[in-house]
């Protein structure tokens, strides 16, 4: 998969609405982070253990690998410290802080202190007004101003799906493309999944 086909690809998984920083250090930072585990270099522990435990909620290991086991809170670090503007970095910093404050104000408890039904239930909460949010200012700004948690779900499918094992378990991936088959069923098709790459059409 060439960075072209990687990128065009994960832009039609979100729907096309994709940060420009986002893509431009995608495939350069998930190679540097897939499978690591290393020691945040941008964020501290904590902001570290916070982002780990969202991704996780976000893209749970089911009977394919989950966020946490590709590496994305790895590739979270190093797309804030190495492509992000000072600008946006920090908006992340404030809106992660803001996350947790409004967890202390209206569960009285920390984040990581919560039961993990209670994490997940304040990160829908918190995911589906933010949602809301964006939906409601039309038209949209020309530079997308997202909070913590679209931040954190951006970056978190874009890792994910641009890992191997996201490309090749979650999606279908066929390194070298045989003949043209058409009419087949579904079930020889891959059961309906998504291809990570398209190997037809323009950028």
């Amino acid at each position: 998969m060439n960075r072209r086909e990687a990128l065009q690809r994960v832009a039609w998984l979100m729907g096309g609405a994709i940060s420009a920083p986002v893509l431009l250090g995608a495939l350069n930072v998930q190679a540097a982070s897939a499978g690591a585990v290393t020691q945040p270099n941008f964020l501290n522990e904590s902001q570290s253990k916070i982002v780990a435990e969202v991704t996780d909620i976000m893209i749970p290991r089911t009977d394919t690998p989950g966020a946490v086991d590709v590496g994305v809170p790895a590739f979270i670090d190093t797309m804030l410290r190495d492509v992000y503007a000072r600008e946006d970095q920090q908006r992340f910093i404030d809106g992660l802080r803001e996350f947790e404050a409004q967890c202390v104000r209206e569960q009285g408890q920390a984040f990581l202190e919560l039961t993990p039904a209670q994490r997940v239930a304040f990160v829908q909460r918190v995911h589906d007004a933010a949602v809301a949010a964006e939906l409601q200012r039309a038209p949209p700004p020309a530079r997308l101003q997202r909070p913590f948690i679209l931040m954190t779900k951006e970056l978190s499918l874009l890792g994910f799906f641009t890992s191997q094992a996201g490309a090749t378990q979650v999606l279908q991936y066929d390194p070298v493309p045989g003949a043209y088959r058409a009419c087949i069923p579904v079930a020889e098709a891959g059961n309906g999944r998504t291809w990570a790459v398209e190997t037809a059409g323009p950028f």
